[in-house]
């Protein structure tokens, strides 16, 4: 059953035999004994994880569905992406109104328990097991934060998640002039929150695109702190509003003799030099917001206002194994539009500005203040 093996690169599969002989010799059966198939799956997870990419993962029967419910419906869990950085598992954004929202964390925290379990080499998918679970149970999370010298114990109580998409304001400058008689929102700022890339984001985008048209400001703010990101369609729709057509979004970078596929802007360019944008991001900003953010940015429509995003630029395929078994495999890299790898890099901020968690209990936000700033100045 070996046809699918390139024979050039044939390897010398003795030292998995010669082991598996050793282990049904010698090896003393616990309470519980590992069936031959489940060895399989062992060594199939194994396999994927030799490649030291902490986003392809094999799933087992029972992982395999539970990943497929995950991306499908709706769930039960406390509402937070987590991803790997460093090595370390990390939190990349709690969502808005989530009972991990709620509870304070933050974008950037560090996993080191889950309850009393070490996530030292944990997968992102383990992770989600140990903490997703039925609405009203609780979970433990052992943290460490940047700005705290000792960890942080938090207990979350999980609850139904529904996740909101967008919010927006207009925030009014002050000493505008007197020509707010006709239109008091004329020299004032529109904000679009987006809180991540779902599948009905791109037609919501338009809806508030269409309010900040209608407000008579020319001045732009959008706001992707926190925005662990989604489908990358919505994305390239999104940046589409600013961009002629035929410009560069994100490349898609694939292995060996796969053509790198490089997706543009369908050109609804609807705005003209009388723009005034920026947008904010953190480290809470990752996957899809990194590839707007960075398309806006480099085709000079918008600066960037913040800290530095997350860096998860690559691309999964969910592939069936076996019908009860998957495998998640990385297939590509994201590439801004003048080639910058995001998995490598992120994006730096061309105005870094720190938010403290001083500022967060004062409610200050000098990103915020910042952006508007900026905007004043245009």
């Amino acid at each position: 059953q070996n046809k699918d093996i390139d024979k050039s690169e044939l390897v010398d599969f003795s030292p998995f035999w010669q082991t598996w002989n050793v282990i049904n010799e010698k090896f003393v059966t616990a309470a519980t004994s590992t069936t031959n198939q489940e060895k399989v799956y062992g060594a199939s997870e194994g396999l994927a994880k030799s490649l030291g990419d902490p986003y392809t993962v094999f799933f087992p029967p029972e992982e395999s569905k539970a990943f497929e419910t995950e991306i499908n419906g709706q769930f039960e869990g406390v509402g937070m992406e987590l991803g790997i950085k460093d090595n370390i598992l990390s939190i990349v954004a709690p969502l808005k109104g989530t009972p991990a929202f709620r509870a304070g964390i933050k974008a950037g925290d560090k996993i080191i328990k889950i309850n009393d379990t070490l996530s030292a080499d944990m997968t992102v998918e383990a992770a989600v097991k140990l903490i997703r679970g039925p609405r009203g149970t609780s979970v433990r999370l052992t943290i460490t934060r940047e700005d705290k010298n000792e960890p942080l114990e938090i207990t979350i109580v999980r609850d139904i998640i529904n996740i909101p998409t967008i919010d927006t304001e207009i925030k009014q400058l002050a000493n505008a002039g007197e020509n707010e008689v006709n239109n008091p929102w004329q020299n004032g700022v529109y904000v679009i929150k987006l809180y991540n890339f779902s599948g009905n984001a791109a037609n919501l985008f338009r809806e508030a695109l269409r309010g900040f048209i209608e407000s008579g400001t020319s001045k732009l703010i959008l706001d992707l702190r926190g925005n662990p990101g989604g489908y990358l369609e919505a994305a390239v729709d999104m940046a589409s509003w600013f961009l002629p057509a035929g410009k560069v979004v994100v490349s898609e970078e694939y292995a060996k003799n796969t053509e790198t596929t490089i997706h543009r802007s369908r050109g609804y360019n609807i705005f003209n030099d009388s723009l005034k944008m920026v947008i904010l991001v953190n480290e809470g900003s990752a996957s899809a917001s990194e590839i707007l953010a960075g398309a806006l940015r480099e085709h000079n429509i918008a600066k960037l206002i913040g800290a530095k995003t997350f860096g998860k630029g690559s691309v999964q395929e969910l592939i069936k194994i076996t019908p009860d078994t998957s495998l998640k495999l990385t297939i590509a890299r994201w590439l801004t539009p003048l080639g910058h790898s995001i998995s490598e890099e992120g994006l730096t901020p061309d105005y870094l500005v720190k938010l403290t968690a001083k500022d967060a209990e004062a409610k200050r936000d000098p990103q915020m203040d910042k952006a508007v700033e900026i905007l004043k100045g245009m």
